[in-house]
């Protein structure tokens, strides 16, 4: 028998890290990869950051929620990403 939370830790906490780091590395990948190998790089860093919300959801110990918020996390950052990308795409249009 398990015993609820009495105050249960902030789950939010750890899914906006998974944003942030998706944010970084799509600029990162922005920046430094060439114009025309940014599509295939974007799904790397994608790939990277769904071991980072495993990784976050794992170490903050909660069973209830973990395919939830691991999946808002993903998804987030697919979101993220993809704004950040299309941006890119959109200035690489603009400057040619």
């Amino acid at each position: 028998m398990t015993t609820p939370d009495l105050a249960p830790p902030r789950t939010v906490v750890g899914v906006v890290a998974v944003w942030i780091a998706a944010a970084v590395a799509a600029v990162l990948v922005g920046i430094l990869a060439p114009a025309e190998d940014r599509a295939m790089w974007m799904p790397v860093a994608l790939g990277g950051c769904l071991i980072l919300a495993f990784a976050i959801q794992l170490a903050l110990g909660r069973v209830r929620g973990f395919i939830e918020r691991v999946a808002v996390s993903v998804l987030g950052a697919l979101f993220v990403m993809g704004f950040i990308g299309i941006g890119f795409g959109l200035a690489s249009l603009v400057g040619a």
